[in-house]
């Protein structure tokens, strides 16, 4: 395909417009390490668009188009470039796929005398990217499932998925308008027998994150990148911890204290002790 047909504007309007992601209940997967995880994780896709034209496509985009039982449309390279949001070279597939909503009152992770739970919380979240990274280091760590509150960023924003790099697809995404509903979740754990606490950081807090025992099941919260944690969430939580800094940086940024409270659990739980 070489013109700009309706489907090509609508695929093209997924990259900038959230509207009409939410409307059709698609977005775009740019990347190889992003599809390869979309397609492991048996992500609904809908479409492959690839690249037609030289160079020839590499063995791995030919597999994907060969193996995996999913439509297929061949754009000309300036297309998939504009689809792929690169400058220079096309990329060779890039994948429309499904949004999967996920109910939170549907969530209820880890069995009763079994398992411990991790739970990360991202308060309105300004950028895209931050989301992405935060919600890759929650699948690095063994969280879960992420929580973004409030209107925040699209986890099916394109730079969302990129900076995820494909961890979008192995960690489930919720999304909940606020603090009390994560308090609700977090009754529902203690009610099936998961002891559960709800863990803020907060630069202002007086115990230092490593002093804090993370035993048990944890949510935890991380504020807003530039107004931090918010009277309500502060309210809500069952305890404030602080992470310990030195230099002349005033705060960590929002997804750097999230891996840090995800690290320190992990090590508390010698997670990945060799």
């Amino acid at each position: 395909m070489s013109t700009r047909n309706a489907s090509v504007q609508v695929w093209q309007a997924y990259l900038h417009n959230r509207t009409k992601r939410n409307r059709d209940n698609r977005f775009l997967i740019q990347g190889v390490r992003p599809i390869t995880q979309a397609l492991a994780n048996d992500w609904p896709i809908e479409t492959l668009l690839y690249r037609l034209g030289t160079p020839d496509l590499s063995s791995w985009a030919r597999e994907v188009l060969d193996t995996a039982d999913i439509p297929t449309v061949g754009l000309v390279p300036e297309l998939m470039a504009e689809l792929g949001e690169k400058e220079g070279n096309a990329p060779e597939i890039v994948a429309v796929a499904e949004s999967r909503q996920l109910d939170l009152a549907d969530f209820a992770p880890g069995e009763p005398g079994e398992d411990a739970p991790v739970v990360v919380v991202f308060d309105r979240p300004n950028s895209p990217g931050n989301l992405g990274t935060l919600i890759r280091s929650a699948d690095a760590f063994g969280a879960s499932g992420v929580i973004v509150t409030g209107h925040g960023a699209d986890q099916f924003d394109p730079q969302a998925v990129r900076a995820s790099t494909g961890s979008l697809f192995g960690v489930p995404v919720l999304r909940a308008p606020g603090a009390a509903q994560v308090v609700e979740f977090r009754d529902r754990q203690v009610a099936r027998g998961i002891p559960t606490r709800i863990v803020g950081t907060d630069e202002r807090a007086t115990v230092d994150i490593y002093d804090h025992d993370f035993t048990d099941a944890t949510i935890l919260v991380v504020g807003n990148e530039t107004t931090g944690m918010s009277a309500a969430w502060a309210e809500a939580c069952d305890d404030l911890v602080t992470i310990p800094m030195g230099g002349t940086a005033s705060s960590l940024g929002a997804p750097s204290a999230g891996a840090v409270g995800l690290y320190e659990i992990s090590r508390q739980r010698r997670t990945f002790a060799r």
